[in-house]
């Protein structure tokens, strides 16, 4: 799906479930990370005709309710590896409503099981390498701004857990507003991922190779379908670069 076309559906559905992962799966329904209404749900519509309606695939950890499910990626079997931060609670961390004593990284499998595969202080971006055998996890922690990558062994089980990068240095100084937030792969296996001062490059031996400086702060990216482009979410900015 067109990163465009993944704007119009934010916009279209933002105001009633306040989503925020948006993607298809392999038979083309709509399926969101509803960040205000703590969910992860399908559209109960057609791409063409569009509604506010929901179907709940996945709502809460052994009885307790999600914390606000960011964003997430699904593997080419269609199992969903998400985030859930409490950024979408009005009082964050100490809202009274939040039920879980912790922020989790998930995997809902295919079959419907819910795995809880990592414990953070404040996971956001998600991502995994073309081959299917990496997992990456960015950490929004202004004390410990860092991305993190790990083995996938199967579907919901990783292992061998390592910090890929770690930014927290550069918290807080001129010109490098931002922290680890939304994150994206290329067919290559470059990971492109926002943080501080706009988008990091790293390749896969988590060598920083290039940076893109948008001088806002930087929340998010997406390729295009063939890869050439580079979609940014920057402040109240949609920004593109043309990639080599």
């Amino acid at each position: 799906m067109l990163p465009i076309i993944a704007f119009y559906f934010y916009y279209l559905i933002e105001e009633t479930s306040h989503s925020n992962f948006l993607n298809l799966n392999k038979q083309g329904e709509l399926i969101l990370l509803q960040h205000g209404d703590r969910k992860v749900v399908k559209m109960n519509a057609s791409l063409d005709n569009p509604k506010s309606e929901f179907i709940t695939l996945s709502d809460s950890y052994e009885g307790q309710k999600f914390n606000s499910p960011n964003d997430g990626f699904l593997d080419k079997e269609g199992n969903l590896y998400f985030t859930d931060p409490p950024y979408g609670l009005p009082l964050k961390q100490d809202d009274p409503n939040k039920e879980l004593d912790f922020q989790g990284v998930y995997c809902l499998l295919n079959s419907g099981k819910l795995v809880l595969l990592d414990k953070f202080t404040k996971p956001n971006g998600i991502g995994q390498s073309p081959d299917g055998s990496t997992l990456y996890v960015a950490v929004s922690d202004p004390s410990h701004a860092v991305w993190y990558q790990y083995d996938i062994v199967k579907p919901g089980k990783v292992t061998n857990k390592r910090i890929f990068y770690d930014v927290t240095p550069l918290i807080g100084k001129e010109g490098q507003q931002g922290l680890p937030d939304g994150l994206k792969i290329n067919s290559k296996g470059y990971l492109f991922a926002t943080g501080p001062g706009g988008i990091w490059i790293f390749n896969s031996s988590a060598k920083a190779i290039a940076r893109i400086h948008t001088g806002q702060l930087t929340s998010n990216c997406a390729f295009s379908n063939d890869g050439k482009r580079l979609f940014m979410t920057a402040d109240d900015y949609i920004l593109a670069v043309d990639l080599l």
